[in-house]
């Protein structure tokens, strides 16, 4: 898998093109990286340009809403569709890392599998991958798009007791204004990722996602569309991996954002 990786995920684009993106200004991106801001939603801009081939590979694409930090690269995967998916698992690690920075240290940012992000015990967001629709498992797709979406806010949920399964940044700590901050960090992560796997191979890589899961994994491989788990006590389960990336269990897919 190339560095600067990453199509729409199967009937997740819009089907009225956004507004033309503008360039990010002021965001201090790793060499290669170029960033761009888009008015509807981060993931569905970002394969909409990945397939029209307006992004090239490393366009960190930013939404704009307020009460949620919405993100997504393009990559230019090097590899068949069917492993180059494990690029989702090198981009989860880069984000829980990169959210990590910024909150308070002695909570851990935790992973459920395969893409949901919990802070404190609550659901703060979640990750998600496209490509292009049609390509054939065993073909070298154009690109991909790993996306993340995190709440910001829930103040226009109302009282946040009425809605404990999730959290938001401002409500744990994290400081205001995150969404550049955040983005330049998830980059810097996704970097360092990747040349991971590049060095030292996927199993390192997979090490530093398992070591985010609430629930403890030694070793992860992919098993046609799922993956195979090794938990620590060598016991081995089987568990989907296409369906859950297609459906994020942590998207709220009428509102485009985080389940509350």
């Amino acid at each position: 898998m190339q560095q600067t990786m990453p199509p729409t995920t199967p009937g997740s684009a819009s089907s009225t093109a956004p507004p033309d993106p503008m360039p990010r200004a002021g965001l201090i991106l790793p060499p290669g990286f170029s960033g761009l801001t888009v008015a509807g939603d981060a993931h569905a801009a970002a394969c909409r340009l990945a397939g029209a081939g307006e992004a090239e590979a490393a366009t960190l694409v930013l939404g704009s809403r307020a009460d949620l930090l919405d993100l997504a690269v393009v990559l230019a995967p090097d590899e068949p569709l069917r492993t180059a998916r494990r690029a989702f698992f090198a981009g989860m690690a880069a984000l829980a890392d990169a959210v990590g920075i910024f909150g308070p240290p002695e909570i851990p940012v935790r992973i459920v599998w395969p893409g949901t992000l919990t802070f404190n015990g609550a659901r703060l967001g979640g990750g998600r991958l496209g490509w292009p629709e049609g390509c054939a498992e065993e073909a070298v797709p154009d690109w991909l798009v790993f996306s993340a979406t995190l709440i910001v806010s829930k103040a226009a949920a109302g009282d946040p007791g009425l809605t404990p399964e999730s959290t938001a940044l401002d409500e744990e700590g994290f400081p205001p204004d995150l969404q550049g901050p955040v983005a330049e960090s998830f980059a810097r992560h996704l970097t360092k990722a990747f040349e991971v796997w590049r060095e030292d191979g996927f199993d390192r890589l997979a090490a530093r996602y398992l070591g985010r899961l609430e629930d403890e994994r030694r070793s992860l491989a992919l098993d046609g569309d799922g993956a195979r788990l090794v938990r620590a006590d060598g016991s081995a389960e089987r568990v989907p991996l296409i369906a859950a990336l297609l459906a994020p269990a942590w998207r709220d897919a009428g509102t485009g954002g985080v389940r509350l």
